[in-house]
């Protein structure tokens, strides 16, 4: 890699408008999918309740049987285009930012465009970075709108782990499986299911609003091996990655204050991607933050891919308070991560 730093952006008009999440209603413990590989964790010595303990995952959820995982989206999307008072006429973009999908084309986000009935000019497509589309979804949005190339955009996101689980546990089930397997593929048993929303129009023309201020991105694609996902499972190297991506925090970080002029050591919330303890506790202290200022979701939601952070956010919504200062932090398989404020 030639040239080291940030990306740093500002907005000037752009504001999210709302920003919503749907629970998946089937909650499926840690201790479930312990019992389903007790034999394997027998043969390999591997202690009861690690799961939970190591990642800090109690629960994670799954759709009924039978959901289309689309459809969530779709009614995410519904309900934070009723929060914000836009019509669906009005809409001029739709990014879906799923890493779930039954097919490679046509996009997921072509049904989601026909279920909220959006118009014939609206933009729509898939927009995949692993766990950080929907931070970009809503920096590629906020630019459109401060272009005047569009009004208004929604931003959408639903997660169906159950089929990649379902695989990763018969593997690990198997006679032959070893305990560099089941490592390998320990963090897709911390994944879980639901689906968020946000609406993102001018900020002018909608006082209350939540401005979108601006922020940092950095790539650390020297990393792109350590965690890839199929439709077959997710294979990680755990440390690899919590190496990697604290460093390349801690690096966007500094940067964004020494470079770019953030100062974001005292926001009211920071709102990260939802993973584990550890990634938690690492990104914690090594910028320093005030872990109060931090909301946990991951223990009983698992991780929600993309989903995690906005559904965070639309959590906390009702305890944030008209001026408060919001960082939503995220890293995404590849590596990259990103930082985007929002002034509430």
């Amino acid at each position: 890699m030639t040239d080291v730093g940030n990306a740093s952006f500002r907005y000037r008009d752009t504001a999210v408008l709302s920003v919503t999440h749907i629970e998946a209603p089937v909650r499926v413990p840690s201790t479930d999918f312990e019992d389903r590989l007790a034999d394997t964790r027998r043969r390999l010595r591997i202690p009861d309740h690690m799961l939970e303990r190591v990642s800090g995952v109690v629960e994670r959820r799954w759709w009924e049987p039978g959901t289309r995982f689309d459809d969530p989206a779709i009614e995410a999307g519904a309900k934070a285009l009723a929060d914000a008072g836009v019509d669906a006429s009005r809409v001029g973009l739709l990014v879906n930012t799923s890493v779930t999908r039954t097919h490679l084309e046509p996009s997921v986000a072509v049904r989601i465009h026909h279920g909220l009935s959006l118009p014939s000019s609206a933009l729509n497509f898939d927009l995949a970075n692993a766990c950080l589309g929907f931070v970009n979804g809503m920096m590629l949005a906020a630019t459109m709108i401060d272009s005047g190339q569009i009004e208004y955009a929604v931003i959408v996101n639903s997660e169906d782990p159950r089929e990649t689980q379902r695989t990763t546990i018969e593997r690990l089930g198997r006679s032959d499986a070893t305990r560099e397997d089941y490592s390998r593929e320990f963090a897709s048993l911390t994944l879980g299911a639901g689906a968020a929303a946000a609406v993102l129009g001018p900020a002018g023309r909608h006082p209350g609003s939540h401005r979108v201020v601006g922020g940092v991105s950095r790539a650390g694609t020297e990393h792109h091996e350590l965690c890839v996902g199929d439709l077959d499972g997710m294979f990680t190297d755990t440390k690899g990655l919590l190496d990697g991506g604290l460093a390349l925090v801690t690096d966007a970080w500094r940067e964004a204050h020494n470079g770019a002029g953030f100062d974001w050591t005292d926001m009211d919330r920071y709102v990260t991607h939802q993973i584990s303890t550890p990634y938690t506790r690492a990104v914690i202290d090594a910028i320093d933050l005030p872990a109060d200022r931090v909301p946990i979701t991951f223990s009983h939601w698992g991780n929600v891919g993309p989903a995690s952070l906005p559904m965070t956010l639309a959590a906390q919504a009702e305890s944030l308070e008209t001026g408060d200062r919001v960082l939503c932090m995220g890293v995404g398989s590849g590596l990259n991560t990103a930082m985007l404020e929002l002034a509430w």
